[in-house]
């Protein structure tokens, strides 16, 4: 895991609701591996982000949406 995945890492897993931090962690695990393989595409964002929504805890929807906009526009 590089910095800037961990970064997003922690931002992410303080932002899940509980009980769902080990889909959490596989989501993250599995897109990681994605940027590694270098297979990780806006395609690949768009079909997981309603996933990582699922996940997260209503109050930082907004947030972390931001911040996978950020990312996206570097793809």
């Amino acid at each position: 895991m590089n910095q800037g995945q961990e970064l997003f890492y922690n931002f992410f897993i303080e932002r899940v609701k509980d009980g769902k931090k080990e889909e959490a962690k596989l989501l993250l695990e599995n897109s990681f591996a994605k940027q590694a393989a270098g297979t990780f595409d806006k395609a690949y964002l768009q079909e997981i982000m309603p996933k990582f929504f699922e996940i997260v805890k209503p109050e930082a929807v907004e947030e972390v949406k931001q911040a996978m906009d950020h990312f996206a526009s570097r793809l």
